[in-house]
């Protein structure tokens, strides 16, 4: 599938791992970054700029063009704040917005770039187990992350019809350099008993952006070791 995809936050993490999966695959990739990533491949171009900014994303999609026609786009950039709505509901409001106009923003790029080259395309966005079930203390999130699923699914049904697939990635936790938690813990937040890990949900954005999944449009993939379907309850019985 040669082509260029653009990620947005795709300089460290997940966005990293989506990348340098992409890469191995033979395609070019453009990563839309506050800060330059500390690694580099050949195929790679890295674009300053803010994922929320029009003028920035319009930037990074020239930049891919440049490179090979535009095939994917995958919203990954992310904030993550906690903060309690009766306290400060401007924040927020403000961490919501910070999540979900990236998101909006990209796709509406993208789907800008597809239709005029009159070309079939596919957009992931990285979503999170906790669009559909909230952890305390972190709504904010929560509440954009379940917009950011609704944007997967309106996006899919206006554009299915011109060859524009959109699709999501809800991740259980993943082990990035920037987990600070104890891995044990949280681990068994999840049926498999332990965090994913990056490579793993790049994987799964690869398999949404390719041809394989050529008839999957308007899907939120599970990709959290089975936290989503997992009711922990006093009772359950272990073996």
């Amino acid at each position: 599938m040669p082509g260029s995809v653009v990620i947005t936050g795709g300089g460290r993490g997940v966005g990293a791992a989506i990348a340098k999966t992409l890469l191995s695959r033979g395609l070019d990739v453009t990563v839309l970054v506050l800060d330059a990533p500390d690694w580099t491949h050949d195929r790679l171009t890295v674009v300053i700029g803010d994922a929320a900014d029009p003028s920035d994303v319009a930037r990074a999609a020239d930049a891919a063009v440049a490179e090979q026609p535009l095939v994917g786009w995958v919203n990954n950039a992310a904030v993550f704040d906690d903060a309690f709505l009766h306290e400060a509901p401007e924040s927020v409001l403000e961490t919501i917005a910070a999540n979900l106009v990236p998101a909006v923003v990209g796709t509406a790029e993208a789907v800008r770039r597809f239709l005029a080259a009159g070309s079939k395309g596919a957009i992931v966005n990285v979503s999170s187990h906790q669009a559909q079930r909230p952890v305390s203390g972190a709504m904010a999130y929560s509440v954009a992350k379940a917009a950011l699923e609704g944007l997967t699914r309106a996006t899919a049904v206006d554009y299915g019809g011109r060859g524009i697939r959109a699709n999501a990635v809800a991740l259980g936790s993943i082990v990035t350099e920037r987990f600070d938690g104890d891995a044990t813990v949280t681990g068994a937040a999840h049926p498999a008993n332990r965090m994913g890990l990056a490579s793993e949900a790049a994987e799964a954005v690869a398999w949404l952006l390719s041809n394989l999944a050529g008839f999957v449009n308007g899907a939120v993939l599970p990709v959290d070791g089975g936290r989503s379907v997992w009711g922990r309850d006093p009772e359950e019985k272990s073996f």
